[in-house]
């Protein structure tokens, strides 16, 4: 039987959101979308009621029928996908040799397995055993990740130094005592039998490749892909209803950042960009990106614009706040605290008037820019082995540059919900600085998880519905290197829009300026630089409108001039 609507839902800690797509003329949209309170956590406890209480709103909303009589299955034409951070997402805490080498892997790994990172260990942790112990069960983690040793080295005693405070501080899952936590080992071969003597009576264990080959090879995928398997078959299974959640969709639950990943390489893949997204949240900002097919995850948890809001004013510092405020604005520093203080009282506090939307957007720049200096500390590149490894298809790592990107995309409520979608472009413009020729993107309809699981089911589909309805074009910035004096020239845009329009436009050092330029418009540019300013890029470009046209920047790359 022919797929008459999806519906799809990505279950969150506090709210459950639904999208219901249909197909039409051979193109699927987006007709219905919906939040309602996730019901996993007491006292109900169960997260199919939350769920069908969000399917039965899609029903009333858009006028059709999704559910049969008993209000309790789908109809037979009817499929439904899900992704989840329900109960917090999948939380982990990884342990490796030494801390800034296989636990470094460890934690790229179980980013990009869609995991939020608890905590670290490792021998040269400077903690004793019984803090580690004490640490360990506090924080109660959905499963371990086990790393360390290059691939044919010996163990070592920190193997069994990390196993012991593994089975001392025996550790519960958040759900259900009935099943033993997961355990992945990702270390050196010759450690396999001793992990298993030691952890396999008490833990549910999984051997998958060593994360580190080589001193200087990292090998991330079967981690992650073990991972997520673990997260489903383990994790998810325990959760108040998931079993039942389980038996209606018609593939796996994705954990959510997973989701987002798959549409994110989808774009990717089709564009032939790298891509870095950002979503600011009430408690963390979370970064993605792709660069040269190889997604990486960073999660910043005391970044955010309400629970977490007053650590990232204690982290940036006022000095860097006002920097964003407007000379003529009558915001001092203690005003500016009591917003910050109000907001940890009130999560769900919105800003009450301008001074209060400056404060709160300056607040949202040093967000991002702090989380994604966490992101560049665990964000590794690629390159091609050389030798053995080669034919592994295996790689060396080396750094991640903001000039490696072409698209960002911005997503979260302070971005999504701004009075002007040119604030939202400003914000990730001030807080990322990029570099050269690149696309702003925004996430309003907060569908990227939604579309990502549904990529899984037609991935053509998918990335169509992202670009026609998913994300809205704010615009093409170009922002030459160097600096130079205020008030020189820095760049010159010449060129002729699709209506015959001409385009004539000096930008001097020390300036950002807004050239008209409609959705789904483009224009041919060509752009010359003067005073210092560098421009590594093609001369002659094709750039595409939005809801801000096209940004000239000349403001100084890779800072900006004081």
């Amino acid at each position: 039987m022919a797929v008459k609507y999806v519906i799809i839902t990505d279950v969150g800690s506090t709210t459950t959101k639904a999208r219901l797509l249909t197909i039409s003329e051979d193109q699927w949209h987006i007709i219905g979308k919906v939040e309602t309170p996730t019901t996993v956590e007491a006292p109900v406890e169960d997260v199919m009621i939350g769920l069908l209480n969000s399917i039965e709103l899609l029903e009333r909303l858009c006028g059709v029928t999704l559910l049969e009589n008993d209000q309790s299955k789908l109809l037979p034409d009817i499929m439904m996908l899900s992704t989840s951070s329900a109960g917090g997402g999948l939380q982990m805490v990884v342990c490796g040799q030494v801390s800034h080498i296989s636990a470094k892997s460890a934690q790229r790994a179980a980013l990009g397995g869609g995991a939020i990172l608890l905590d670290t260990f490792s021998p040269d942790d400077q903690m004793t055993l019984q803090k580690r112990i004490d640490r360990l069960e506090i924080l109660r983690p959905d499963m371990i990740l086990l790393s360390g040793g290059v691939e044919g080295a010996e163990p070592g005693t920190f193997l069994i130094e990390m196993c012991d405070f593994i089975r001392e501080a025996n550790p519960k899952p958040k759900f259900g005592y009935g099943y033993r936590l997961p355990i992945i080992y990702a270390g050196t071969s010759q450690g396999i039998d001793l992990v298993k003597d030691l952890l396999g009576d008490n833990f549910t264990v999984t051997i998958t490749e060593n994360l580190r080959p080589d001193f200087h090879i990292e090998n991330l995928a079967p981690a992650r892909n073990a991972i997520q398997s673990l997260f489903v078959e383990h994790v998810m299974s325990q959760a108040p209803g998931y079993s039942n959640l389980g038996d209606i969709v018609s593939d796996e639950v994705l954990p959510t950042p997973v989701a987002v990943g798959e549409i994110l390489k989808a774009l990717s893949a089709a564009q032939k960009v790298n891509v870095l997204a950002v979503d600011i949240g009430g408690a963390t900002t979370d970064i993605f990106t792709v660069v040269n097919g190889e997604f990486i995850r960073s999660v910043s948890a005391n970044y955010g614009m309400s629970y977490s809001i007053a650590n990232v004013a204690m982290k940036a510092g006022w000095e860097r706040i006002a920097y964003w405020l407007p000379q003529e604005a009558s915001i001092n520093q203690e005003k500016a605290m009591e917003q910050v203080g109000n907001k940890l009282l009130i999560p769900t506090t919105l800003p009450a008037n301008d001074d209060e939307l400056l404060v709160e957007q300056a607040l949202a720049r040093e967000a991002v820019r702090l989380a994604f200096l966490d992101h560049l500390e665990i964000a590794k590149l690629k390159t091609p082995a050389q030798g053995f490894f080669s034919n592994l298809s295996q790689s060396q790592i080396k750094e991640i540059r903001i000039s490696d990107f072409q698209v960002i995309i911005g997503s979260g409520g302070v971005l999504s919900n701004a009075p002007e979608q040119e604030q939202a472009a400003v914000i990730l413009i001030d807080s990322l600085l990029p570099e050269g020729w690149v696309e702003l993107l925004l996430d309003n309809r907060f569908v990227m998880p939604h579309l990502g699981v549904f990529s899984k089911y037609d991935r053509k589909a998918a990335l169509d519905l992202l670009q026609r309805e998913g994300l809205i074009s704010l615009g093409t910035l170009l922002a030459p290197l160097g600096k130079g004096e205020l008030g020189t020239p820095s760049f010159q845009v010449k060129g002729k829009l699709e209506d015959g329009r001409y385009i004539d436009e000096t930008v001097c050092w020390g300036e950002i300026k807004r050239v008209p330029l409609a959705l789904n418009e483009t224009a041919r540019l060509h752009v010359s630089t003067m005073n210092g300013a560098k421009w590594p890029y093609p001369n002659n470009l094709t750039v595409k409108g939005g809801v801000s046209g096209i940004i000239l920047d000349a403001r100084g790359r890779p800072e900006l001039i004081k």
